[in-house]
This record gives C-alpha cells, sequence and structure tokens, in this order.
C-alpha cells in the first residue's frame, strides 16, 4: 500500500501538474527539459553559471540541437523558469540531476558536482518530493554517497522523499533518437521510489525499464559505455597492426558487417571523445580496484583509445616526410573540433590533444569547423585562441596538410582533396571522393 506522500505525488504526475526541476542545464538537461515541456509538465532549470540561466530566459539556447525555438515555446506557454537560486530546489515535485561525473587527476571519480547538488538539495528538501540522479556513476553512488547527504535534515528517503536513478541516454547527432524517444532504465531505492520514478518518466520517454534497485540500474549504464570503449580500442588496435600490413581497416569492416548476425560494426578514429566513453568506463575499473580486483578489457580498452593522438600525429610526421616536409614549420589545418560528426559537443574532444601535439611539434596550426566557430577553453587543455578558418580553395592551397579529425557533414570533401596538398584522414571522410585519391592518406 503506497504512503499517503506517495500516492499524492503519484496524483500530480498523472494530472500533469507535477513541476519537474532539472539541475545541469547542457547537453543532458536541456533535452529532458524539452521531453517534459512535449508531455505538458512544468519545468524549472537549475544551474551555478548565471549566463546560461540569463540565456535561456531571453530565450535563446546555447546547443544546437535544441533550438531557440523550442527555448522560446516553452517561455511563451509558461511552462520553463531558469535560476541559478537553489534555494527554489524546494518548489519542483521532482528533481532530477544532470551535473557532471567526470575523473580526477589520478583517473578516479570525482562526485564533487553530484555531492555539492545534493547538499543544496538536502538544504531546500521537503516531504513529498522525487530525486533522480541521472549522471553516470559507478555502483552504490545513489544509496551510498546520495541518501545520507539528502537525509541530513531529517527526512527518511524513501518514506518521507523518494529516490531513484534513471542513467541518461542521449545520442547528439542523431536525428533518429530525442531524448524523448529512448527508453529509460529506472531504479530506486524502495518499490515506492521506483513506482514514483517509473510514472514520471512513462509520461515523457519512449519507454521505461524498471530493473531491481538503483545499482542495476547504474551498472547498466556503465556496461552500455564499456561496451562501446572495448570494441572502439579493438579496431583501433586492429588499424594500427592492418597499416603495417598495408591493409584498409575501412574496407575489412565493411566486408565484415555484411554478416547479418554476430557481428556489429564499430570504427576506428584519432581518439575518443564525449562525457561518456572517454570517462564512464574507469569508475568501474576503480570501483574493482576498491573491491581488490581488476578490470584488465577496461584498462586496456584506455590504454589502446588514449594511445591513438599519439599514433596519429605519428603517421601524419611519416606522411609529411614523404613530400620532405617536417611538421615543424608545415601549415596544417585540422579539421573538426567537436567529439562526433554534426553535433556542437567539444567535451573531452580528441582533437584537442592533436592539436596539442600538433603545436609541440612546432606546426604551424589551424582548424575549422562550422559548429565550433570559437576554440573553447578546456579544462584539460591549454592552447591559444583560435576561429574557425573558412575552408576556401585558395585557403586549403595555402596548407601543407589537412588532418579530417571529426567527419561533419558540413565539409566539402571533394573540394577539400582537390585543393590541399595532403589529406590526412582519420574517419574514412573521403571514401567516396573520386579525384584526387592520390593525395589521401588514412591514419
Amino acid at each position: 500500500m503506497a504512503t499517503t506522500a506517495c500516492q499524492n505525488l503519484l496524483t500530480s504526475i498523472e494530472q500533469r501538474t507535477c513541476t519537474v526541476g532539472v539541475i545541469g542545464l547542457g547537453y543532458v538537461g536541456l533535452p529532458l527539459i524539452d521531453a517534459f515541456t512535449s508531455a505538458g509538465f512544468s519545468c524549472m532549470g537549475f544551474d551555478v553559471d548565471q549566463s546560461k540561466v540569463d540565456t535561456l530566459l531571453q530565450g535563446r539556447s546555447y546547443i544546437k540541437h535544441i533550438g531557440n525555438e523550442k527555448i522560446a515555446a516553452w517561455l511563451e506557454k509558461g511552462l520553463f523558469d531558469a535560476t541559478s537560486d537553489m534555494a527554489r530546489l524546494c518548489e519542483p515535485d521532482a528533481l532530477l540531476i544532470c551535473v557532471p561525473t567526470p575523473l580526477d587527476s589520478a583517473r578516479d571519480p570525482d562526485l564533487k558536482y553530484v555531492v555539492g547538488t545534493c547538499e543544496s538539495i538536502a538544504k531546500a528538501l521537503r516531504p513529498g518530493q522525487l530525486v533522480v540522479l541521472e549522471s553516470t556513476t559507478y555502483p552504490t553512488t545513489t544509496r551510498d554517497v546520495m541518501v545520507p547527504i539528502l537525509e541530513q535534515n531529517g527526512l527518511a528517503a524513501g518514506t518521507d522523499f523518494f529516490v531513484a536513478y534513471s542513467p541518461e541516454r542521449e545520442d547528439p547527432g542523431n536525428p533518429d533518437f530525442s531524448a524523448a524517444g529512448i527508453p529509460k532504465v529506472v531504479g530506486a531505492i524502495n518499490e515506492e521510489s521506483q513506482q514514483c520514478a517509473s510514472a514520471l518518466y512513462k509520461c515523457a520517454v519512449a519507454g521505461v525499464v524498471p530493473v531491481s534497485n538503483c545499482e542495476v540500474a547504474e551498472a547498466a549504464k556503465v556496461l552500455e559505455n564499456i561496451y562501446r570503449a572495448v570494441n572502439i580500442a579493438l579496431v583501433n588496435e586492429l588499424k594500427v597492426l592492418f597499416d603495417e600490413m598495408g591493409i584498409d581497416v575501412w574496407e575489412v569492416i565493411n566486408a565484415a558487417k555484411t554478416k547479418p548476425f554476430g557481428f556489429h560494426a564499430f570504427y576506428p578514429g584519432p581518439g575518443l571523445g564525449g562525457h561518456c566513453i572517454p570517462i564512464d568506463p574507469f569508475y568501474l575499473s576503480w570501483l574493482a580496484r576498491k573491491q581488490g580486483s581488476n578490470a584488465r578489457f577496461i584498462e586496456l580498452a584506455g590504454e589502446v583509445n588514449r594511445a591513438m593522438p599519439k599514433y596519429v600525429v605519428s603517421r601524419a610526421s611519416e606522411f609529411l616526410n614523404e613530400v620532405k616536409k617536417p611538421i615543424r614549420g608545415s601549415k596544417i589545418c585540422l579539421l573538426g573540433v567537436a567529439y562526433k560528426k554534426d553535433v556542437d559537443d567539444p567535451r573531452e574532444s580528441p582533437s584537442f590533444e592533436l592539436m596539442e601535439l600538433l603545436l609541440q611539434q612546432g606546426a604551424e596550426l589551424s582548424y575549422s569547423d562550422p559548429h565550433v566557430p570559437s576554440l573553447p577553453k578546456m579544462r584539460h587543455h591549454d592552447l591559444p585562441a583560435m576561429t574557425s578558418q573558412e575552408l576556401t580553395p585558395e585557403y586549403l592551397q595555402s596548407l601543407d596538410a589537412v588532418l579530417i579529425a571529426t567527419d561533419h557533414t558540413a565539409f566539402d570533401y571533394e573540394c577539400i582533396v582537390q585543393n590541399a596538398a595532403l589529406v590526412i584522414d582519420t574517419r574514412n571522410a573521403t571514401a567516396k571522393v573520386s579525384v584526387g585519391r592520390d593525395r589521401i592518406r588514412k591514419a
């Protein structure tokens, strides 16, 4: 039998009178707000960055796939408010936490944003609220880290308020999968928390996959990203081997994927990017070490993938040497600083390490990315200020080499190959170019 607090929350969810609060207005938070406002819920957005709050309240977006028209529509319909005032966390009926979970310098989990957010919630928490963590983390975080902080004000988790974990599932740049179109895994600390969280997400997403507890949900998210990291590492390692043998790894993959069962294609690249694959698997390897065990596949995959930027620059040096040019003094343009095709998200992009390595070797470096007009400041990279260059024939002809790091659709690869002296392609982006193929090198 559900408690009164649980029943009241379930009723407000069913009647769409429940206000949804989203903490962290970034690449996960804004699509989530879009899903809930589209389902008729009022939403509040919370972020410590006042500039983000101000931008949103002016009806403008800073994320490409959530356009200005969507923000303006939320405001016009009276379905959205944004604030940096964490004292207002008492106002929403459900609080969804979408804050970063990075690694520290030792590649151990850094939960400072989750902890800080929970401390802010605890100060404002009232009976009947639902708190859901969406940030990727290691199993036991919700129960062992979040709950004790949230209970500091004297309320009991699972009785006075409800706690669940539902990992974000975003695929930026893929028009086939919006936040509302992706099923959500939901696990909770008890049955009533599960009921409330599942009922809420069912209103806004394609489907809910309930699991027995929050630890299973946490582990499922880490597994999703480990699966990708390990398989990408496999094809990256094979790329190095096949390069030495004179075999085109892209042709090998295209041949293998014609098998209608037992094979799923993964593709090599200049390194891993985004906030998930380069980071999240190490949450589980850290937990394994705490348990006195080890996660050898995860560590090995990380080692292979982290080595790819240096491998690409080494190959670039070889290709330039073939035309009697060293990297030092060569004019090199890097194409794409976003971590993924057709997105504006630069988080953990391997392009930044490629740029650092090229600059260290004395290259005269520039970049072009239609989705990233100026080079953003990154926590772990110290790069000079740069702006994206237009890829005119004249500009391309002035270069010694073009290095394709991100295969944006907007790039005119025919024009690039026809006008650049040397094209170093890490993404097989030039596969369909027919003229000038003698200037293309795979890396």
